[in-house]
């Protein structure tokens, strides 16, 4: 007989979350450590996945993240308008990119690369960055000539020959509809819980000592996560493949997405 799905109510679900933390060091249920603090609290909670079954509730997920991690989440990928002119692809990796780590090695001889992980507080070291024109209601990327570290001289003088050192033109944006539509679909309401880490003998233990309901989705919230550099666009395009262009957030920030924050722990 198939198992039936555990269904919680809100209340029933945060007395659970309490009794977990209550407990000691919990061990990794899984094998590795990769996911592990997610997929062990999905265990104690008889989960099969993180889509919570809470009852005349809209949309709820569980989202389990480690404390005190520098590792970037993943919020959604969706690539730059102009789209039917494949912006990535066709514009920043030809006319922007550089010579491939593995250039003539693991792949064929003249690949090129485009990685950047920019965000709205400062440029990079190649002189890209992300600008908010809430008047235009676009996010935009921007391109810097003077901003570019000496380090990539050779790369900005080639950079010369195939665009000139202006601004991005046309520039790769995402129009606010867009992107208020996708990330509203994508961050449902949610359980946010952090869990300390520690690894005994190679294995990994777990204490969810923090959690948070977070309710309403907050485009201008997203926004200002952009300017203070707490979500950032991430570019992974080389000649053979474009890994896609993804919004990507420090792992302590979800509850600037929100409008509504309620500490549970």
């Amino acid at each position: 007989m198939p198992k039936q799905p555990i269904v919680y109510t809100k209340q029933a679900l945060v007395e659970k979350l309490k009794e977990i933390a209550a407990a000691d060091w919990i061990p990794n249920a899984r094998r590795g450590n990769q996911g592990g603090v997610g997929n062990t609290l999905e265990d104690l909670l008889g989960l099969e996945e993180n889509n919570l079954p809470l009852p005349n509730a809209g949309e709820w997920e569980l989202k389990v993240q480690r404390l005190n991690s520098t590792a970037l989440c993943t919020l959604f990928h969706i690539e730059p308008s102009p789209r039917a002119i494949r912006f990535v692809p066709q514009v920043l990796l030809p006319k922007y990119g550089w010579a491939h780590g593995e250039d003539g090695k693991r792949y064929a001889k003249g690949e090129m690369s485009f990685r950047q992980t920019i965000h709205g507080l400062a440029r990079s070291d190649r002189g890209f960055m992300v600008k908010i024109d809430r008047e235009e209601r676009k996010v935009l990327i921007s391109f810097d000539a003077k901003s570019v570290d000496v380090r990539h001289k050779d790369w900005l003088g080639s950079v010369q020959k195939r665009a000139g050192l202006g601004e991005l033109n046309p520039q790769p944006y995402w129009g606010f509809d867009d992107l208020e539509h996708k990330a509203g679909t994508k961050l449902s309401n949610a359980f946010y819980v952090q869990a300390e880490v520690k690894t005994v003998r190679g294995k990994e233990h777990y204490k969810y000592s923090k959690v948070m309901m977070l309710q309403k989705f907050s485009f201008r919230g997203f926004l200002e996560a952009i300017e203070e550099a707490k979500i950032l666009v991430d570019f992974d395009a080389r000649t053979g493949h474009n890994h896609g262009t993804k919004f990507r957030m420090r792992q302590d920030c979800l509850p600037m997405l929100y409008e509504r924050k309620t500490v549970v722990l």
